[in-house]
């Protein structure tokens, strides 16, 4: 081990992998190597150790060697030294999640079986004189006790490695005998032919139990060696995976290969580490970004702009960078990859130290469901510079939701009775609940939103606009000279319950069928210009409050990206928050703000994402205003830690009110107080 620390990941990070390509192999000068990663400011190095193939002599039965390895020497063993004299830490990575077509011709029960009972095969048509790859079965004998921990106690034996990480632990569908009775003695059925029909918890606990097998003996054997394991934002569940791992890691590609019209959403690294940091005194998650524009374009770099723009989100939201590369920098070509990653880690670690260990400033929690109806509003809160958490229903307790002034609970989130306890009592001591659309039939939620129990829903209604009720409404700032903003979707017909509810906007329906709204616009008249019909509702209950839309927001976000609806969720924020709003920014869509505390000081970090993406230029952005409520604290200091240029600021009343002159990609600004 390099010093004494051991769990040494619970620290900030800058992690570099090298994806080896075995006919490499002779490339690699671990000196040289290790310089390298020095250069480019790794604190850790991710290298291939065993699993597809064997980077070191590997002694154990099926266990496929890389013959490019040479004869006279252990290279992973120079590997680790080299980088422990440089400081590095070592990161084992290993994959037996497939193997060589040999192994398959010896042992073909560990293999994944189709329904036909062909065993699957990984580019069965790749060119070039390669042997096949085959898919092994997660629950079968080699990625368990028959190869996968023979070779782990064989690496924690031989080799002093830091950390062990387990790539492409996944569950693919198998049809194998061992498979078959593992899910009649699970399930007592026979495993469906169809895999959509497979229980919903049968892939997810192949993984927990192979992993767990895994971490114990890991445990067992080395326990200063922290193992790390992959979560999703989407799939898994992050208190399982915790059980069976000491760190979690998450990749949230730039798969700009599929297609500008599938090109991955600008907030998916931000949502990603939000949700990992989710979990309460847990390492912060590591955030893994690959440097190619897709698989399928490995060899060459993601567009310099996006890429430090994907890369600055992974910090700015506190989790530890995991730059992945393809090669050794002696093989990538596209010094581009290389440049980037280098200056990102100087910026990272001018930071890092202050956000070791720091908390997130938000006043606002959204739950996380993980539908379109939550990445409507986290793409609605990051593009109004709303500083937030992501938390799901098990983490939302009474404690817990003390620290927010809001929470938002997006369209067709399931609201137990014990959860519906929670949200009572946090309205009665001063938050806001905001809710969507299609809500829970509970009567006690829906008195907390302060509307009547039931309610109809309309048809799919175009044509149709929310129109803002009565004077100085707050829903209505910064679109005051219009009365109307563009509406689609459903709406839930309902009602306002007693004084203590206002009706702040009304349906407008629609005055024509799709058909006909332009011919003729002599006929574009409303037929009927107003309604009492709410489609948002503000309840005042206890200290807190409610915001109801009886329409979906979220949907209106993610298909048609409007100023207006942003504003709305701008605007809602500001009648949650009240006096009690903490902070506000000059409005930019494509600007990323968050915030943390540490010891009393204060982080506040900013992403220029504007443009159109990929990012192909990074736009700089201009006198960037932002006003802090001091909360009674004078003001010691301001400066930025990646530029290190001085900063102009002002405490007006009770607010620090700051000017950054330039933003390019991220700065993050430390506030200090007396």
């Amino acid at each position: 081990m390099v010093g004494n620390y051991i769990n040494w990941l619970d620290k900030p990070q800058r992690i570099i992998q090298t994806n080896l390509q075995i006919r490499d192999t002779h490339l690699i000068n671990p000196r040289k190597l290790a310089s390298q990663m020095k250069e480019m400011g790794a604190t850790a190095l991710v290298f291939n150790v065993g699993g597809i193939y064997a980077w070191y002599p590997s002694k154990i039965d099926g266990h496929k060697v890389n013959e490019y390895l040479p004869q006279d020497s252990d290279l992973l063993k120079e590997v680790i030294e080299a980088c422990h004299e440089q400081d590095i830490r070592f990161i084992a990575r290993v994959d037996f999640s497939k193997t060589d077509d040999v192994v398959y011709l010896r042992k073909p029960h560990w293999f994944v079986r189709q329904p036909t009972g062909l065993p699957e095969i990984i580019g069965a048509e790749r060119p070039g004189n390669w042997s096949l790859l085959m898919s092994t079965c997660l629950n079968s004998g080699y990625r368990n006790e028959d190869v996968a921990i023979p070779v782990l106690e064989e690496v924690l034996s031989n080799y002093d490695v830091d950390g062990i990480f387990f790539n492409a632990p996944h569950y693919v569908p198998c049809y194998c005998e061992v498979c078959k009775d593992k899910y009649r003695n699970r399930y007592g059925v026979e495993i469906p032919l169809d895999r959509n029909l497979f229980a919903v918890d049968w892939s997810s606990s192949c993984i927990r139990d192979n992993m767990d097998k895994m971490y114990k003996f890991i445990k067992r054997k080395s326990p200063e060696v922290p193992m790390i394991l992959y979560y999703n934002l989407y799939k898994d569940n992050l208190y399982a995976r915790m059980e069976t791992t000491d760190i979690l890691c998450t990749e949230p590609q730039d798969i700009l290969s599929e297609g500008h019209h599938r090109i991955p959403e600008f907030w998916k690294p931000a949502l990603s580490i939000k949700l990992g940091r989710s979990i309460p005194d847990n390492p912060p998650p590591l955030g893994i970004v690959h440097s190619s524009p897709g698989m399928e374009w490995r060899h060459t770099g993601l567009p310099p702009a996006e890429y430090r723009f994907w890369l600055a989100q992974i910090t700015s939201h506190g989790g530890s960078i995991w730059h992945s590369l393809t090669g050794i920098p002696d093989t990538i070509t596209d010094k581009r990859i290389i440049e980037t990653v280098a200056e990102f880690n100087r910026n990272v670690s001018k930071v890092e130290m202050y956000m070791d260990k720091a908390q997130t400033l938000a006043q606002v929690g959204l739950m996380w469901t993980a539908d379109a109806a939550a990445e409507g509003w986290a793409d609605g809160l990051i593009n109004c510079q709303i500083p937030f958490d992501v938390l799901l229903q098990e983490q939302a307790t009474s404690e817990r939701l003390t620290r927010y002034k809001a929470l938002i609970l997006p369209e067709g989130m399931n609201v137990t009775d014990d959860f519906t306890a929670v949200l009572r009592k946090f309205v009665e001591e001063g938050g806001h609940l905001i809710s969507e659309g299609e809500i829970s039939d509970q009567l006690e939620l829906r008195k907390l939103l302060g509307i009547v129990g039931g309610s109809s829903v309309s048809e799919y209604l175009t044509a149709a606009y929310l129109r803002f009720e009565g004077a100085n409404n707050p829903l209505q700032i910064g679109m005051e000279d219009t009365e109307l903003i563009p509406h689609r979707g459903k709406v839930h017909y309902t009602r306002p319950t007693n004084a203590k509810s206002s009706v702040l906007a009304t349906l407008v329906p629609p005055f024509s069928p799709l058909e006909s709204v332009g011919a003729p616009p002599e006929r574009a008249s409303l037929p009927v210009s107003h309604t009492d019909i709410p489609l948002c509702i503000h309840h005042v209950s206890g200290l807190g409050g409610s915001v109801y839309l009886t329409f979906s927001l979220s949907a209106l976000i993610n298909e048609y990206k409007l100023g207006e609806h942003y504003e709305l969720v701008s605007n809602i924020i500001n009648i949650a928050l009240g006096e009690d709003k903490m902070v506000e920014v000059t409005k930019y869509h494509g600007l990323q703000m968050s915030m943390f505390e540490k010891s009393g000081q204060w982080l506040v970090h900013l992403v220029n994402g504007v443009g159109r993406r990929p990012l192909a230029t990074n736009i700089p952005l201009h006198n960037i205003e932002i006003k802090i409520a001091l909360r009674g604290r004078k003001i010691a200091d301001v400066r930025p830690l990646i530029s290190g240029e001085s900063i102009a600021y002002d405490v007006k009343g009770n607010h620090l009110v700051l000017r950054l002159p330039k933003l390019d990609i991220w700065e993050c600004l430390l506030i200090e107080f007396q």
